[in-house]
C-alpha cells in the first residue's frame, strides 16, 4: 500500500491553511455566538428574563434556555447534514453562519421581561432554538472541511482545527463579560453592558463568511460528486448500514461535553452563588482554562496521530473523573485561587479528550455518509451530554446539598463514552485514498480528453 502522500495529488499549501482557517474562525465564531449566551446564561438571564425570589430558581430556568440550544441541534444536524452529503461542505457552512450570527444579534436587542413580560423569556428561547439549529449543522461540516483537506493519516491534528473554536470562543465570550463587568458599573451592565458582547458578534461573523466564501469544496466530497456517490437519502442510508458507527460516536461524545459543561457552564453559578465569590474570579479561571485548551486540543489531536486515539480519549475521560472530585473537595476550603487550578486542569482533561474527539467521529462514517453521520451524532449527544447537564447539576445540588451527587453523574456520563470508543473502530486512512486517487483518476481523464480536443 503506497502513502497517503503519493497517491493523490497534493493539495496545495495555501488551500490547506485556507480550510484550517475556515473550519477554525468560523467555528470560533459560531461557538463565540454560543457561549456568550452561556455565559449570560449564568449571570444575566436569571436577572432579566426570568426574575424570581430564589437565585438557584432563576439559574435552573435560563440553564432550561441553554438546554434548548442543544434540544435543537439534532434538526440542524438532520436538515444540513443530509444537505452537506448532497450539495457540498461550503454551501452549508455559509447557510449555518447566517443562522447563528442573526440569532445572535437579535438576542443582543431583545426587550427584557419588565418590559414584555412573558414574552421576552419565549422570544429568547426561539432565538436560542434557531441557534442551536445552526451550530448543529456547522459542527460536522467543520471537522471535514479540514479533515478533508489534510493527509488523512494526520486527520487527528486537522480535524482540531474545528475543536478549537469552542475554547478560542468561549474564551472571547468570557473575556467580553469581563470586560464589560470591569468597565462598568453593575447597573450599567445590567442595563445595557451585557448587549454589547451580543451586537459584536455581526461582525464577527462578516469576517467568517468572507474567508469561507473564498473556499473550494473539500477534495472528497468532489471525488464523491464525481463518482456518482452522492446518497439520494443519507439518514436513511445511514440508518440501514452505519447504525453502530452513529451509536458509537454518540456514546463517545456525551463523557467530554458534560465535562465542558461543568467547567465552564456550572461553575459559574456554583462559584458566584454557592461558594459568593466574584464574578471575574471566576470568569477569568475560566478564560485561563479556555486559552490552555486553544494549545492543547491541536495537541492532542497530534499525539492520537501517532499513538492510539482511543487510548487517549479514555485515559483522558477517567482523569476527567478523578479531577472533578479532587477539584470539589479543595473548593470546600473557599479558597478562591483554587478557581485558577482547578477549572484549568479540568478543561485539560478535557481537551486530551476534545482533541482526538472530532477525528474519532468522522473515521466512523464512509465517506459519503461522513457529513449526515458526523452531524446525528455530535448533536444527539450533544441532548443526552451538554443540553441537560448544567440543569443536572444544579437539580442534584439543590436538592442533596452536596457536590458530590454532582461529580458521580459525570462518572455515569463517562462510562457511555468508554462504551462507545470501545464500540467504535479504528481510522482507516485507505478510504480517503481510495476516493481521492478516483478524483485524480477523473482529472487525468478530462486533462486527456480536452488536449485531444484542442488537438482537433
Amino acid at each position: 500500500m503506497q502513502s497517503a502522500s503519493t497517491t493523490h495529488p497534493p493539495v496545495a499549501r495555501k488551500d490547506l491553511i485556507k480550510a484550517f482557517s475556515a473550519s477554525l474562525s468560523g467555528t470560533t465564531l459560531e461557538w463565540y455566538d454560543f457561549a456568550i449566551y452561556s455565559a449570560a446564561a449564568a449571570i444575566v438571564f436569571p436577572v432579566l428574563f426570568f426574575p424570581s425570589g430564589d437565585p438557584m430558581v432563576g439559574v435552573l430556568l435560563a440553564f432550561s434556555t441553554y438546554a434548548v440550544g442543544y434540544v435543537s441541534r439534532p434538526l440542524g444536524g438532520i436538515v444540513f447534514g443530509r444537505l452537506g452529503d448532497k450539495v457540498g461542505r461550503k454551501k452549508v457552512l455559509v447557510w449555518t453562519l447566517v443562522l447563528i450570527g442573526v440569532s445572535t444579534c437579535l438576542i443582543g436587542v431583545l426587550p427584557t421581561y419588565q418590559s414584555i413580560s412573558l414574552w421576552a423569556p419565549l422570544f429568547l428561547v426561539l432565538l436560542r432554538f434557531a441557534q442551536g439549529i445552526g451550530v448543529g449543522g456547522e459542527w460536522g461540516g467543520a471537522v471535514l472541511l479540514s479533515s478533508e483537506y489534510g493527509d488523512p493519516r494526520y486527520r487527528g491534528f486537522w480535524s482540531s482545527a474545528a475543536q478549537i473554536g469552542p475554547p478560542a470562543g468561549n474564551l472571547m465570550a468570557n473575556g467580553a463579560f469581563a470586560g464589560l463587568t470591569l468597565a462598568l458599573s453593575e447597573e450599567q451592565f445590567f442595563a445595557w453592558g451585557w448587549r454589547v458582547a451580543f451586537l459584536v458578534s455581526a461582525l464577527l461573523v462578516l469576517f467568517g463568511l468572507w474567508i469561507r466564501l473564498k473556499l473550494e469544496d473539500t477534495p472528497v466530497f468532489k471525488a464523491v460528486e464525481q463518482s456518482g456517490e452522492r446518497p439520494e437519502k443519507p439518514i436513511t442510508e445511514l440508518l440501514q448500514s452505519e447504525s453502530r458507527p452513529l451509536l458509537s460516536a454518540i456514546l463517545a461524545r456525551i463523557g467530554p461535553d458534560v465535562t465542558y459543561a461543568l467547567f465552564t457552564v456550572f461553575t459559574l453559578a456554583y462559584g458566584t452563588i454557592v461558594l459568593d465569590l466574584e464574578r471575574t474570579t471566576v470568569l477569568g479561571a475560566v478564560m485561563l482554562g479556555s486559552a490552555f485548551q486553544v494549545v492543547c486540543i491541536p495537541l492532542a489531536g497530534y499525539l492520537s496521530d501517532i499513538i492510539n486515539r482511543r487510548l487517549i480519549y479514555g485515559v483522558a475521560a477517567v482523569g476527567a473523573v478523578a479531577w472533578t472530585f479532587v477539584f470539589f473537595s479543595k473548593l470546600e476550603s473557599g479558597d478562591a485561587t483554587w478557581m485558577y487550578v482547578g477549572i484549568p486542569v479540568g478543561l485539560f482533561f478535557h481537551s486530551l479528550m476534545y482533541g482526538p474527539q472530532a477525528a474519532f467521529v468522522v473515521e466512523q462514517f464512509t465517506p459519503r455518509l461522513r457529513y449526515t453521520g458526523s452531524s446525528l451524532a455530535y448533536t444527539i449527544a450533544g441532548v443526552l451530554g451538554g443540553a441537560i447537564a448544567p440543569m443536572m447539576f444544579t437539580l442534584l445540588l439543590d436538592n442533596t446539598g452536596t457536590w458530590v451527587w454532582v461529580a458521580v453523574y459525570l462518572a455515569g456520563a463517562v462510562t457511555l463514552t468508554l462504551i462507545g470508543l470501545i464500540m467504535g473502530r479504528n481510522n482507516n486512512v485507505q478510504e480517503d485514498i481510495d476516493h481521492l486517487e478516483k478524483l485524480a483518476a477523473a482529472q487525468l481523464s478530462a486533462d486527456s480528453a480536452d488536449e485531444v480536443a484542442a488537438s482537433h
